[in-house]
């Protein structure tokens, strides 16, 4: 499927004003430093081909949650900075997104310059979808774009209600986002494998539910695997689950069993386990083998495995996979052409005290080794998660996958085949 939104390569840009919507929702240190810039080195291109073709940026953006009103903690200012640098031109900084300085500043603004406004979410009205507080951005400037992914899934003032003011457009890295996410999911390059993890299964049901229907593997890992263990009778101790969810867990696992009755297709919950009775870098772990039986059975010959080696203990927790199910979806994704990701298979958090992996994320580290190829086949991967998308960074990966989402709960609501509203906003190219 081919973008069918006008994108900035189907508008004239010379001498116009252009107020680009980026998402700059950046992680800050307590001394207001960037920790991470993936999301500005992503909108980069979109800017400057914004630049080259003649016209001046405004740049508004959200940061934070400062609960509508002006909180420092909160401020654009670093992020004027590093995209000055990261662009190497002078990021212009007005200390409001609307108002008198945000007129007089973007007034006089020229081709070629950029200017980034104040935190969008200083001002209540934004979320709310105010259109009167639309209609002051769009003052500001000849022509929108939208290129904040990560926001495009909620309805907001700088996302839905602007386009009602200004000739709208898509910037490069939405068109990329939308592009690469709808394509995996309408029309993939099969085996199609989809890893799906985290805490809910509410949370996730309109995408497992999606990828059951479409895929031929579904691997469940993460703290949503737990529910569905309890589900089937496991006993998984203390482990974090969500007691509202284990009906959906049933109705899930009935749908699968329909569906392998129809196609071959695959859904994976893990046969083992990394355990420990707190979470902790410095609490010892033990691998639990509920189903495989696999590694009990080596470690203890020529004994057979002690009872404790498949049952969680009442005081312990699973927190990651333990190495059979890694192995085992390792493997699957060998036989994958495309692999969708989102969502760890454990506790990625918690610090290691003998390397940069912690004893938690194993798991997660093998799946992410198989999917960039270290096992011999190198699937087409697209990541997509706050938590997936923030451990990669942390390995700094980012760049080894062929698409990194810069939109968490977008790329979950796209992949779950919903309507982005901040994209149906946009102007078709027909």
């Amino acid at each position: 499927m081919s973008f069918t939104k006008k994108t900035i390569k189907d508008i004239d840009l010379k001498g116009k004003k252009v107020l680009l919507r980026a998402d700059y929702n950046v992680p800050l240190d307590e001394k207001g430093h960037i920790t991470d810039d993936f999301r500005l080195q992503q909108s980069l291109p979109t800017v400057r081909y914004l630049l080259e073709h003649g016209a001046a940026v405004i740049i508004c953006s959200h940061l934070g949650r400062p609960d509508g009103k002006p909180n420092p903690a909160y401020s654009l200012f670093p992020v004027a900075k590093a995209l000055g640098k990261l662009l190497e031109t002078e990021v212009e900084f007005a200390p409001d997104c609307v108002g008198e300085r945000a007129e007089k500043a973007a007034k006089k603004l020229k081709p070629g310059q950029v200017l980034l406004l104040e935190n969008l979410r200083y001002h209540a009205e934004e979320e709310a979808n105010d259109d009167a507080f639309a209609g002051q951005l769009a003052s500001l400037a000849d022509v929108f774009v939208q290129d904040g992914f990560g926001v495009v899934h909620r309805a907001h003032a700088s996302t839905e209600a602007v386009t009602h003011h200004l000739p709208s457009a898509a910037g490069l890295l939405l068109e990329r986002e939308v592009d690469t996410i709808t394509s995996a999911m309408e029309n993939p390059e099969r085996p199609l494998v989809a890893v799906v993890g985290g805490a809910k299964i509410a949370d996730k049901i309109e995408i497992l539910q999606r990828f059951i229907e479409i895929a031929d593997v579904v691997a469940v890992g993460g703290a949503m695997a737990n529910t569905f263990l309890h589900a089937t009778g496991l006993k998984v101790g203390k482990s974090k689950i969500e007691p509202d969810d284990l009906p959906l867990a049933k109705e899930i696992m009935h749908r699968v069993a329909d569906v392998r009755k129809e196609r071959d297709f695959v859904f994976y919950l893990p046969q083992d386990g990394v355990v420990a009775n707190k979470l902790d870098s410095a609490a010892p772990t033990r691998i639990v083998d509920w189903s495989a039986h696999v590694i009990a059975d080596i470690e203890a010959y020529p004994k057979r495995p002690v009872h404790e080696s498949s049952q969680v203990a009442d005081d312990e927790m699973i927190l990651d996979i333990g190495p059979f199910s890694g192995a085992f979806i390792a493997g699957l994704i060998q036989l994958a052409n495309t692999v969708v990701w989102n969502g760890t298979m454990g506790v990625t958090e918690t610090k290691g005290l003998q390397g940069p992996i912690g004893p938690t994320a194993h798991g997660t580290e093998l799946l992410t080794e198989a999917m960039l190829g270290q096992f011999g086949n190198r699937p087409f991967s697209i990541v997509g998660g706050g938590d997936t998308v923030g451990f990669v960074q942390a390995r700094g990966l980012t760049a080894s996958f062929n698409h990194v989402s810069t939109g968490g709960g977008a790329s979950l609501e796209l992949m779950s085949g919903r309507k982005l509203p901040g994209v149906e906003a946009l102007e078709n190219k027909t």
